[in-house]
């Protein structure tokens, strides 16, 4: 990688500063009638409801062929969401500690796994919070990356937090990449391209000097974001796009034009841990 003047450029200065470049732009944040940041507590606690009722995916097959056979490992979700990464895969672990800085998701990770597992809930953002969590067996880490500017640091803590894997999901492109359209259309505003799953791959990579395992697929349609209520969406995305309720009738139109998003290709990629102490006797990775 190299900079505008043609100097090498680290892969965690890439991504960070690629990160940057999908900032709203304060002429338009400014004058937002409300935050476009805030997501509904509901979206994650269905999405993991869905997760517990569906097959497993790559993601968490990796994570159970790093769990001891016996059930009895440990299971460290960061930035856990509704547990749609974990709570899976309560039958092959003992114990899961869930870490996120919404109260409102470890409430919902604590009530879904009510009876089923040993649940430590963690409050705070990685890696601000990592001292205080132990070391376990496997940590999983889920459509966070995107959120994570900083995301050397992020990667090494993730690594001395797992005895045997870590196991990172996000979407190939930036999850936000499918509204890039509706930007366009409603403000004239080209959004970036990059970082993607591959630059992240570059930072770890960098971080740790090794080059983690990938896998590319793609979701089951019905675990989609769910674009199934017209009206929710349009809500939704016009938060998203800082628009007033008066452009709702163009901004229907020009979803309508667009057309169901597809399902975004995902990727699964994990390498060792380097944690001590958890997994002590633990038998071979099942691959």
């Amino acid at each position: 990688m190299s900079g505008g003047d043609g100097a090498a450029t680290s892969a965690a200065t890439y991504w960070s500063e690629s990160l940057a470049e999908w900032a709203i732009p304060d002429e338009i944040l400014s004058n937002a009638p409300t935050s476009p940041w805030c997501f509904p507590s509901a979206v994650f606690g269905d999405a993991a409801r869905h997760a517990v009722a569906s097959k497993l995916t790559p993601t968490h097959r990796r994570i159970a062929a790093a769990l001891p056979e016996d059930g009895g490992g440990t299971l460290l979700d960061v930035g856990c969401g509704g547990g749609a990464a974990s709570l899976p895969l309560a039958s092959h672990a003992s114990r899961l500690i869930a870490v996120d800085q919404g109260r409102d998701m470890l409430d919902i990770v604590a009530a879904l796994a009510a009876g089923t597992v040993e649940v430590e809930l963690v409050q705070g953002r990685w890696p601000d919070v990592a001292d205080e969590i132990p070391v376990a067996d496997v940590v999983v880490c889920a459509h966070v990356a995107y959120n994570a500017p900083d995301l050397c640091p992020f990667v090494q803590a993730l690594t001395m937090h797992a005895s045997v894997r870590v196991v990172m999901e996000l979407t190939a492109a930036h999850p936000q990449s499918w509204v890039s359209p509706l930007w366009k259309r409603m403000w004239g505003l080209t959004r970036p391209t990059r970082p993607t799953a591959d630059d992240a791959a570059a930072v770890v990579t960098e971080a740790l000097g090794e080059v983690p395992s990938v896998e590319h697929w793609t979701p089951d349609s019905s675990a989609s974001a769910g674009h199934t209520h017209p009206e929710t969406d349009i809500e939704w995305l016009r938060q998203r796009l800082c628009l007033p309720p008066e452009r709702d009738d163009e901004l229907r139109e020009a979803v309508a034009e667009l057309g169901e998003p597809a399902p975004m290709e995902t990727v699964t990629m994990w390498w060792p841990g380097r944690g001590a102490g958890t997994a002590a006797g633990h038998g071979p990775v099942r691959r």
